[in-house]
């Protein structure tokens, strides 16, 4: 292989859009983002919407970037792979945008065309659909979120003039960048099985269903709208790779072979799993084979969570997604969990404190970021109060961390969050306690997670983490405290969802070339995934017996907070009829 090859990765998160150039060694040789545009609805706290406009306009500014950072001419560029959210992007026949905002305007052309995964405008219609009793939501852990495409599909039909809804295309969003850069309209088997109700064991499309949700006009059109072709598993060559005006756009040459996309958090899988993994700086023996994967959660994290594992068997856990087959490796199946908030839960905690300003002032005066403050806080106070670690310190405050509903395990958007034990208190200790036990929470709930997967079929044994939360060295050690398992941390937290999608480039370049047959194919990516990852550093379980009674009588209370809200919610319910 010549040295001169390079792949690009574009990766669209909820509020930015990344393109890393990576060698084919896995090597991250230059990397640029642009923030994107998220539209709010004043009145209405479910609205996010976003522009396939402005993401694109994004992308093609951090490619050339990226080229010019690294130097590296176009032709060097062998490959393409894209991941993104599974937001739901809407355009007409010719791929020109379609706008979603409830109003007049909706359903012609313009530039808010998507509806972000974040949005929970879709309520009404996930109710109607869960209702159904439908082989679909088999595969969704028994109960449809609202956050999937199909809900918002629905509500868009609900909303929309009919004549204009008929001349729409719906995608989910790496789909529809793959289609934005090569012309062809080839859907992932990842988005359409993980977010648009397609289920592969049962041949695909489920025409029942959508009758029966109201989208029969979708049967009767041969699923044109949300894509009538083969799908295709992640990396395979889209198209006839970029198209002219694509090329154009970039600056890149067309022809570049494009890999079939995923959603943001499967990148986050491909660029971890295959990791190799450090154990105090020396370097384990271990080169994992893709049967290791099926006992490694990858956890991406950022904004949100999602909690993704891969096994040979389908393993059917109530409320968390899949099992979907096919999603990423031809015969295998994944699961997927979730928490809808949790660096957004940990930023509302922190900003929301009336101490906020102090806190900022006194980070700005240290020249130190404001979670070493809150750090720095948390450790004078354990020693104040004669503590042996933090969970004592906090063991009398309980945080349920549900304010924006709950994915995973329990599929059920109406939870929120709650707190028992607050003092007449507004310092920056209070703060620094409320901090302490939102990471708490996020760990608790990590736990029930992995505990429900477990206890369903799957192996989980170790935890690899991505996105910007792994950054969080106090967080990370609470997960392998709280999971009682070890945490494998990647090299560069932001890089490994972008290096995920680089590995798709690669993958398409290479899969052209050799005609990979289908059970060929999932090996070879993953070779190509092992090769391309850069080793991890473990954390492993530091609690002290201790502090272990402590994090397990947490877990507990954490478990019986919910059942205490499902029952008021209900003594409410009913006192209100």
């Amino acid at each position: 292989m010549s040295q001169s090859a390079y792949y690009l990765g574009i990766d669209v998160g909820t509020g930015s859009v990344r393109a890393g150039l990576v060698k084919h060694d896995g090597t991250l040789v230059a990397s640029h983002t642009e923030e994107t545009i998220t539209w709010r609805d004043p009145e209405d706290h479910r609205i996010f919407e976003q522009s396939t406009n402005n993401i694109w306009e994004g992308m093609c500014k951090s490619i050339k970037a990226c080229l010019q950072e690294a130097k590296v001419d176009p032709s060097e560029v062998k490959g393409i792979g894209f991941d993104a959210t599974c937001s739901l992007a809407v355009s007409d026949a010719n791929g020109e945008p379609v706008v979603v905002t409830k109003g007049e305007q909706l359903g012609q052309n313009g530039d808010r065309n998507i509806i972000l995964w974040a949005d929970h405008r879709a309520e009404k219609e996930a109710e109607l659909i869960n209702s159904t009793g439908s082989v679909v939501l088999d595969y969704v852990g028994g109960t449809m979120s609202l956050e999937m495409e199909i809900p918002k599909t629905l509500w868009l039909k609900r909303h929309m003039k009919p004549e204009l809804f008929k001349r729409c295309q719906f995608f989910d969003l790496p789909d529809f960048l793959t289609y934005r850069a090569t012309g062809f309209n080839r859907r992932s088997c990842c988005s359409v099985a993980c977010k648009c109700s397609y289920v592969p064991i049962k041949g695909g499309w489920q025409p029942e269903f959508f009758q029966k949700i109201g989208l029969g006009e979708f049967v009767e059109n041969e699923f044109e709208q949300l894509g009538r072709e083969e799908v295709l598993t992640a990396g395979m060559p889209v198209g006839n790779g970029l198209s002219k005006k694509a090329a154009e756009e970039t600056g890149l040459l067309e022809g570049t072979p494009v890999g079939s996309g995923v959603i943001d958090a499967y990148a986050g899988w491909l660029g971890t799993v295959a990791a190799r993994y450090k154990v105090k700086g020396k370097l384990s023996d271990e080169v994992p084979s893709v049967d290791e994967s099926r006992h490694r959660l990858a956890a991406v994290a950022g904004t949100s969570t999602c909690h993704i594992v891969q096994s040979p068997e389908g393993v059917f856990v109530n409320g968390v997604w899949g099992p979907y087959k096919d999603v990423v490796f031809p015969g295998w199946w994944m699961n997927e969990g979730g928490q809808s908030s949790t660096g957004q839960l940990i930023d509302f905690m922190i900003t929301t404190h009336p101490a906020y300003p102090r806190l900022k002032e006194l980070a700005e005066k240290q020249k130190k970021n404001i979670h070493e403050v809150l750090q720095a806080e948390l450790e004078k106070l354990r020693v104040e109060e004669k503590v042996d670690n933090l969970t004592e310190l906090t063991k009398d405050l309980h945080f349920y961390p549900d304010l924006h509903g709950n994915r995973s395990p329990l599929a059920d958007p109406r939870m929120r969050g709650s707190i028992v034990g607050l003092a007449l208190d507004s310092t920056l200790g209070d703060l620094a306690r409320k901090a302490n036990v939102t990471l708490e929470a996020i760990a608790l709930q990590t736990r029930h997670i992995v505990d429900q997967m477990n206890a369903k079929g799957h192996s989980i044994r170790s935890i690899y983490m991505s996105g910007g939360q792994a950054k969080n060295a106090m967080l990370m050690q609470l997960f392998a405290n709280t999971c009682n398992m070890p945490v494998v941390l990647p090299q560069s937290s932001g890089a490994a969802v972008v290096l995920g999608a680089a590995m798709l480039g690669r993958f398409a370049a290479e899969a052209q070339k050799k005609h990979l047959g289908r059970d060929e194919r999932g090996q070879a990516l993953w070779e190509i995934m092992v090769e391309m990852t850069p080793p991890g550093d473990m954390v492993e379980p530091a609690a002290s017996p201790k502090e272990k009674k402590l994090l397990e009588a947490k877990y507990k209370i954490f478990l019986e907070a919910i059942d205490l809200q499902r029952r008021w919610r209900k003594e409410m319910e009913e006192a209100a009829r």
